[in-house]
């Protein structure tokens, strides 16, 4: 632990793998929640400080960001900066987009380019932090060291992110600015988890599980004289990891004496933690852990676990010493807790690393798919079929009603009975026609049907809205760009017998078409190239088929708002799900993952995509 002072900035995982901050109200927000303990019911609702975020929620307790409309789950943390760096003084660094909004650079790039500019210098070079970019401050523009495109950045003020001071985990403390002064002593923390592990440290040093007075507990966190810093890890043992893990060596212990000292060690525990106050006598009542079930261990354990997630801390995953079983994950944090505390042997578990993409694979590697001609596929602007008029396209699909039911039109809301209720431009049909589509059977007002065309694609297909059958071939608005795919000689986790397809999506940015929500102005093209990874089994070869046809067709991709960073005008998924994934599955974007292939067969049939289509198209 570090005594000292600190700005908290939270921040999530994007698809990228980048840590993304949240806005200084945001943090300032989530601060408040954690800080107000179980209360607040462990649950942050971001749509409170800002609107755009309605649909986001945190869970502090799995510390994920989770989507209501979507079901999607990001990984979140907490992280600490220093007081005098950039998110300290309210600065944020920001690039701007091709639709001219304007982005806040990750954190560390922004610390870093906020240090260059507070020492004068003319310019910064990013590639040491991993960046092909150089930042001139005389012309506030970066610079694309590989291509030269240059764009415009800008340095604004905002909040202040929320400050924090007591101890720290070292591996979450920020990286020292250089020349800067060391932070003075800071007061004692008195949250329940350093005073629960600081009076576990003073029983064993005792010799004693006994009760330990709360106010005693504070005392040995800090003593006169300065802060009273942890002995370093034995031989062996591995620094602190940046997540606030560590792997320490593995110890073979009897389980007997596992269970009696974490027995002594969560006694003495519980009795010196706030959560056991004093009595009327003042005393302090003493708990005795070793006579409870392992049910009301777990309870006990769990409100602790609780009580520690709302003060910021997450719980610590610990591996079963006494047999392979599974640990309840609240009852192993707090164990994993008391027990390092207490010096005892604990193997803490590293946490799964993102692993975005393969291995390294030289051009001899790489491999046609069989069955699948060619290894690439370009689309260009393909525009609707002219000649038809909209009446003359749902002509092929209906069947007029000549006596229709006394029911709604699910379209216009008006009965069949009367004349549709669409306000729109006028199509040239009579208001009172009815007719039935020929596959599914679904009644409305012709009149309804063409104005739903007309405010379409346009492109010969008709999509019932009742239950989206689909007439004749539907093609989306994705933009043109180019599809490759070839096979890699690794393979996918679930998926060990077989070599794995590799999918690259490469899309420029550009000019919004007529078939475009905003005809003329200029999209964002982010993330290209997209690499996604499918298996080269059986199933895995008809789903490229089919994404194939999809492809051809305009619908992997279009043109809208991205629900992951809300910016309008680029180039989002358009509702056939891929795994960009390759090597875990944190994002929920990789594998293991059973039901993908399946799922991902349901999304393009929902398309009109089908093995039969699969069959008309050329490979």
């Amino acid at each position: 632990m570090l005594l000292a002072s600190a700005v908290v900035v939270w921040e999530w995982l994007n698809e990228h793998g980048r840590w993304r901050p949240y806005s200084p109200a945001v943090s300032h927000h989530i601060e408040a929640v954690v800080r107000a303990g179980p209360r607040a019911g462990g649950s942050v609702v971001l749509g409170q400080v800002d609107s755009r975020l309605a649909p986001y929620i945190i869970d502090l307790q799995s510390m994920n960001q989770f989507r209501q409309d979507t079901g999607t789950l990001r990984p979140v943390r907490r992280n600490y900066y220093d007081p005098s760096s950039a998110p300290g003084k309210g600065v944020v660094w920001e690039w701007e987009n091709d639709n001219g909004s304007w982005t806040p650079y990750d954190m560390e790039v922004g610390i870093t380019i906020q240090h260059a500019y507070e020492k004068q210098h003319p310019w910064i070079d990013l590639t040491s932090i991993g960046f092909s970019y150089v930042i001139d401050f005389s012309t506030m523009g970066q610079i694309n060291r590989q291509t030269q495109r240059q764009r415009r950045v800008r340095r604004r003020l905002d909040l202040i992110y929320p400050m924090v001071t007591g101890t720290l985990p070292k591996a979450q403390s920020w990286p020292a600015s250089p020349g800067a002064a060391a932070a003075p002593p800071a007061p004692p923390c008195s949250c329940p988890q350093c005073v629960l592990v600081m009076s576990v440290k003073a029983a064993v040093a005792n010799g004693s599980a006994g009760p330990l007075h709360p106010s005693a507990a504070r005392k040995n966190v800090a003593p006169p004289g300065g802060a009273k810093v942890p002995p370093p890890p034995g031989p062996g043992a591995r620094p602190l990891e940046s997540t606030g893990t560590f792997r320490g060596p593995v110890k073979t212990v009897p389980s007997q004496a596992v269970r009696r000292q974490a027995s002594s060690a969560l006694a003495g525990a519980t009795a010196g933690a706030p959560a056991s106050p004093p009595g009327a006598n003042g005393k302090t009542g003493r708990v005795a852990l070793a006579t409870l079930n392992r049910t009301n261990l777990q309870r006990l354990a769990i409100a602790q676990s609780r009580v520690l997630i709302a003060s910021g801390v997450p719980t610590v995953p610990v591996k079963n010493l006494s047999g392979s079983s599974p640990v309840n994950p609240a009852l192993a944090g707090i164990t994993g807790i008391l027990m390092s505390a207490a010096g005892l042997p604990v193997c803490l578990t590293r946490p799964p690393k993102l692993v975005l993409h393969p291995p390294p694979v030289s051009k001899s590697e790489i491999k046609s798919i069989p069955g699948v001609s060619n290894t690439s596929r370009k689309t260009t602007k393909k525009q609707a079929k002219k000649g038809k008029t909209p009446e003359e396209v749902l002509k092929k699909y209906l069947q007029k009603v000549r006596h229709p039911p006394d029911e709604d039109c699910t379209i216009c809301m008006e009965r069949l009975t009367a004349p549709s209720g669409y306000k729109g431009p006028q199509p040239t049909v009579k208001p009172d026609l009815v007719g039935k589509l020929s596959r599914c059977g679904h009644i409305y007002h012709i009149y309804c049907l063409v104005a739903m065309y007309n405010n379409g694609n346009k492109d010969g297909s008709l999509q019932c809205p009742t239950c989206k059958t689909i007439y004749g071939v539907k093609t989306g608005t994705q933009p043109p760009g180019k599809m490759e795919y070839h096979l890699i000689p690794h393979s996918l986790p679930g998926h060990p017998d077989c070599k794995t397809i590799r999918i690259i999506y490469s899309i420029p940015p550009g000019i919004q078409g007529p078939e475009h929500p905003n005809p003329g102005k200029s999209f964002s093209a982010r993330g290209f190239p997209r690499h996604c990874y499918l298996p080269d089994s059986e199933k895995g070869r008809k789903v490229l088929k089919l994404l194939l046809v999809a492809w051809d067709r305009r619908l992997i991709f279009a043109i809208g708002t991205s629900s992951t960073t809300g910016e309008s005008d680029t180039v989002i998924w358009n509702e056939v799900h891929h795994k960009t994934e390759f090597g875990s599955n944190l994002t929920g974007h990789g594998y293991p993952d059973a039901n993908y292939l399946d799922n991902v067969l349901a999304e393009l049939a929902a398309q009109g995509i089908s093995e039969d289509s699969a069959a008309q198209e050329k490979d």
